[in-house]
């Protein structure tokens, strides 16, 4: 259990209660979660943060009436950068856009200003917004991608308790530079609040000593039964192998599969602000 889980701003939250669905608009829906609960276990300053980037989450599931009363459809992006105050929290967010189903709007234009609006006055920055035809939409084309998959690799795991340790003496002693770009789909962890399983594929990229891939792999498989938000789990995989590898530079990329119409996909590097376009097979 991480030591913020019972936090006061947590305990508020519709999360894992009951709750009504309403199809008529409600930006009040929405809820916020700290960003540093988890940052302050990780001792990590929020006006001196160790990296840059952005959360950005796919809505699949957005519709509205126009002024006529016909619905209307669209895949939706959301960027939010990762010096916000907060994160917004899954189902709020699901709640929210789901309010919208039987609301008249006048334009498309209507419906990104509102949706910008609430959701920055969420986060506590402004995030941007665009919506896509459900037909053409160039940001979940599959990805293309060269990382090396690390799965295949034949190793034993007899716990799945969360152990940074794991990446202890990871590195060669070589003093050889290396680039490279990894890929596990093995990540898994669970909802702090729910406990209910999250599943995502994640890309590490670095420049550094080579680190051992038996290890990161047991260290990305102690997630297994590990409560924390997407956002949270991400921060922590960057910190450890910041803390244990010494990187010259890191990007590590999460994309989660979606659950309620939403897939999240946390994007934390020393030196790229935006995530790239691409989604994965399981998305």
């Amino acid at each position: 259990m991480t030591p913020y889980q019972n936090a006061s701003q947590l305990k508020e939250l519709t999360l894992g209660k009951k709750t009504d669905y309403t199809s008529e608009y409600d930006p009040s829906l929405l809820q916020a979660v700290p960003r540093s609960l988890n940052r302050d276990e990780l001792a990590l300053n929020e006006t001196n943060l160790p990296f840059i980037g952005e959360d950005v989450w796919y809505g699949y599931e957005l519709s509205w009436l126009n002024d006529k009363g016909k619905p209307i459809v669209a895949l939706v992006e959301f960027r939010f950068a990762c010096t916000s105050p907060n994160i917004v929290e899954s189902k709020s967010f699901k709640l929210y856009l789901n309010s919208f189903n039987q609301t008249k709007f006048t334009s498309i234009e209507e419906v990104k200003a509102c949706l910008e609006k609430d959701v920055s006055n969420t986060s506590g920055s402004q995030a941007q917004v665009t919506l896509f035809p459900v037909d053409k939409c160039p940001a979940l084309e599959i990805a293309c991608d060269e990382s090396v998959c690390i799965d295949a690799l034949d190793i034993e795991i007899d716990n799945y308790q969360f152990n940074a340790k794991h990446l202890q003496n990871s590195q060669t002693h070589s003093s050889s530079i290396i680039e490279q770009n990894l890929v596990s789909h093995l990540l898994k962890s669970n909802c702090l609040i729910t406990n209910q399983p999250d599943w995502a594929s994640i890309y590490i990229s670095y420049k550094g000593k080579e680190i051992n891939q038996e290890k990161l792999l047991m260290y990305l498989i102690s997630f297994r039964q590990h409560n924390e938000f997407h956002e949270q789990c991400v921060e922590r995989i960057f910190c450890d192998l910041q803390q244990y590898c010494q990187l010259e530079a890191l990007t590590v990329y999460a994309r989660y599969t979606r659950r309620g119409g939403l897939d999240i996909n946390p994007f934390r590097s020393t030196h790229l602000t935006n995530a790239p376009w691409g989604r994965t097979l399981r998305q």
